[in-house]
This record gives structure tokens, C-alpha cells and sequence, in this order.
């Protein structure tokens, strides 16, 4: 896509994952029926974009999916107590500037109410989630150096075709999956550009 004027750029936001994250909560989860969109609705607006993606997905036949609207702590709380009290549950971390500064909350309610979680980022497997699926942050920081190299040699920024993530990394956290008693299978895990023990 080329914006026109003086933009362009590299994007985070890929709609279509939100099917990747089904699907590989349901291949540790195999009772998965239910997942969670977690995110504040204030600061990711653009969410409906993934709904709709999981709309057209030929896996709403079988999953239901669930908008989940955080704007605190406290509703955090509330929504993963209630998410953890079901069977065949997950929660889906939207990848938004509220849930990247409120992860430690988030993390430590689904610990405690032993709800597995997915993000679009490493950084919350680090933490304690149980597995990301996201775009690989230093290709995109690498193939955002030549923008940045064409632009300070002249080229007009509107010139240069705004970027879609196209190159994605899987991280699985181990110990949170036996903690969660979700066995990994060996054809999962070889899968995976890394391993947390």
C-alpha cells in the first residue's frame, strides 16, 4: 500500500493472527472451546479489524470468541477470575500500548486463576505467559533501516510502500505449561523459534 503524501512505515498490526493464536492454543489446549480478546477499547480502536478477521475464520464453528474491554487494574481482575472459573478457556493478549504497560497485572491474575495466555510479543513469555505468536520485531527494525536510509538520501517517505509484518516467531514458555498441565508435544516444540524453559 502506498499511503501518498509524506508517510509510510512498517506495521505491528496483522488482523489475520488472531486465527494463528487459535490455533495454536488448541494444539497445547485441546479442550479449548472459548478464547478471550483481551484489550482496552480506548487505545486500540482498531480491534474490531480482528474480530472481524475471526468472523471469516473457519474456526468460529467450533471456538467462541469474546471481545474483553479492560480499562484498569481492577476489571482485569474481575475479567480473568471469571475467565478462570470455566473449562476450555484461553486468553488472547491484544497487542495495544494499555496491555503492553498493564502486562504484569494481567500475568499474575491468569497465574493465579491458571489461565493460559498468548500475546503477540516475547517479552510476555519472559514474564509468564504461555506462548507468543507475533511479528519478529528485528526484522522489521532491519528492513526499517533502509527506509530510513532511502528517506535521508532524498526519497520522498509517500514513495515507499507502507509494510506488513512478514515474518513471525513462536516462543512457548515450558514451565508455565506444566504448571498449567498442558503437555507439549514434541512436534510442537520443534515448531518453536525458542523454548523457555
Amino acid at each position: 500500500m502506498r499511503p501518498g503524501g509524506n508517510i509510510t512505515g512498517f506495521s505491528f498490526i496483522e488482523p489475520a493472527i488472531i486465527g494463528k493464536w487459535i490455533s495454536l492454543l488448541s494444539d497445547v489446549k485441546s479442550d479449548l472451546s472459548r478464547v478471550a480478546l483481551m484489550f482496552n477499547p480506548d487505545t486500540a480502536t482498531y480491534f474490531d479489524a480482528y474480530l472481524r478477521s475471526f468472523e471469516t475464520s473457519s474456526q468460529r464453528a467450533s471456538i467462541k470468541l469474546e471481545p474483553v474491554h479492560v480499562r484498569s487494574v481492577a476489571e482485569i481482575e474481575k475479567a480473568v477470575a471469571e475467565l478462570g472459573r470455566e473449562p476450555g478457556i484461553g486468553l488472547m493478549l491484544a497487542p495495544e500500548p494499555y496491555i503492553n504497560a498493564v502486562r504484569g497485572a494481567i500475568l499474575k491474575a491468569a497465574d493465579q486463576h491458571r489461565v493460559p495466555v498468548i500475546s503477540a510479543y516475547r517479552q510476555f513469555v519472559v514474564e509468564g505467559a504461555l506462548m507468543s505468536y507475533g511479528p519478529d520485531a528485528a526484522d522489521i527494525f532491519r528492513r526499517l533501516s533502509s527506509y530510513v536510509d532511502r528517506i535521508l538520501k532524498g526519497e520522498s517517505a509517500g514513495n515507499l510502500p507502507a509494510q506488513s509484518p512478514d515474518k513471525f516467531e513462536l516462543v512457548v514458555n515450558v514451565k508455565k505449561a506444566k504448571a498449567l498441565g498442558l503437555p507439549l508435544r514434541d512436534t510442537f516444540l520443534q515448531i518453536c523459534d525458542e523454548v523457555i524453559e
